[in-house]
């Protein structure tokens, strides 16, 4: 009997710890969304970017990248950050934690900078006109800032990133392709993790 009520109070610690250096409002639904946001996307810019008879033939690596593409993505990018943080919000409201503390602020921190070094990188090969490498950096960017920042929250997180990255790996190897692998990593990839994370830890 004591060594169940010892095993009981060491789980009950070890919540506690995690509660205080990680970040665990993060809803598994909000990855459900971006992943929905991000296969209408693709399949919006697919439509202008590929022919649209039966197969799948590029119509060039090089095709300049319209003004309809930059909306699509800023459309997604918003649309997955609104979402990501009403539904966090929710999360945190109904187990009666905060969301802005020290350990989402070290989450946050530890994130941006891959991830801004990402998007001013992005945006210069954009005006550089090399538009074959925008989708792999945007995936290996994003993995990076994942990875950085799940020490500050679930583990899942991580594995997440480092999917991310090794697609963005493969979409440089198969630069004609970079779409399809944009839209399985932000978009399939997140609709799995999201529904683990759901069942996992929002239940």
């Amino acid at each position: 009997m004591e060594d169940k009520d010892l095993i009981a109070e060491i789980s009950s610690i070890r919540n506690i710890m995690d509660r205080s250096t990680k970040f665990i409002s993060l809803s598994g639904l909000s990855g459900v969304m971006a992943g929905i946001y991000a296969l209408v996307g693709a399949w919006l810019a697919y439509k202008l970017l590929y022919v649209t008879d039966d197969s799948f033939i590029v119509r060039g690596y090089y095709r300049l990248l319209e003004e309809r593409l930059i909306l699509i993505a800023m459309a997604v990018l918003f649309l997955s950050v609104l979402t990501g943080v009403l539904l966090t919000l929710r999360k945190a409201g109904k187990k009666g934690q905060s969301v802005w503390n020290q350990t989402s602020q070290s989450l946050l921190l530890n994130g941006a900078l891959p991830l801004a070094t990402g998007g001013v990188f992005c945006g210069i090969m954009l005006l550089r006109g090399h538009y074959e490498v925008i989708a792999p950096c945007t995936l290996i960017f994003y993995g990076l800032a994942l990875v950085a920042a799940s020490k500050y929250t679930f583990g899942d997180v991580k594995w997440l990133g480092i999917f991310d990255i090794a697609l963005g790996l493969l979409a440089a190897v198969f630069p004609g392709y970079g779409l399809f692998f944009w839209a399985f990593g932000f978009g399939v990839l997140h609709i799995l993790y999201g529904t683990i994370m759901h069942f996992k830890y929002d239940r």
